[in-house]
């Protein structure tokens, strides 16, 4: 679903920056990064969906309204490596394949099943920013999870409601668009975005 004479883009949003273009708020600007750093884009363009500021890797821009709101509605598949604090215990996973419960705009939420795997072999990822105090002090464990909703910090809330916090969190494709090659700021146009 996509319309000529749109523009698309794929990036590698690095960690500490907003999902979003610019601010409208003078004081918020100077101590945030935005998106229009990294690249002179279009009139129009616009995020689709979200990663929080904490969270890096893949992220679309359109300036098709209509797509971008056709990707956030649908149950598109969202692919991310999530980095956790302490080792994954098989329990765990089979908690989150099945929907957990999770804090949701001041409301309990039970996330739909998802497909979640431990990743035995780690993925081969940029180094971590040096403010993730990663493995200071107990190990880490590495999970794949594929969701296809898009609730607020999701996985975030999921694997910490299970008891493993999330260290540090990539999304690596949405539905037929993977990251691949892509480095932190990088873009990449697409031609011919299609869900």
């Amino acid at each position: 679903m996509s319309e000529s004479g749109h523009l698309h883009f794929k990036i590698y949003k690095p960690f500490e920056m907003l999902s979003q273009l610019h601010s409208n708020d003078a004081k918020e600007s100077r101590n945030k990064r935005f998106l229009s750093e990294l690249h002179n884009f279009p009139e129009g363009i616009m995020p689709v969906g979200r990663l929080d500021e904490k969270s890096e890797g893949l992220l679309l821009l359109t300036t098709d309204g209509k797509l971008s709101d056709h990707i956030n509605r649908s149950g598109i598949e969202k692919e991310y490596y999530a980095q956790l604090d302490g080792e994954i215990t098989n329990e765990a996973i089979e908690l989150l394949q099945h929907g957990v419960e999770i804090g949701f705009h001041g409301r309990k939420y039970i996330t739909k099943s998802t497909r979640v795997q431990r990743l035995t072999t780690l993925p081969t990822l940029p180094e971590p920013d040096k403010k993730l105090r990663i493995g200071r002090h107990r190990p880490t464990s590495w999970i794949g999870i594929t969701i296809t909703e898009g609730k607020f910090r999701q996985v975030r809330k999921m694997t910490a409601a299970v008891g493993f916090p999330t260290v540090r969190l990539i999304r690596i494709r949405i539905g037929n668009i993977n990251l691949k090659e892509l480095s932190p700021g990088k873009v990449t146009p697409i031609k011919g975005l299609s869900f």
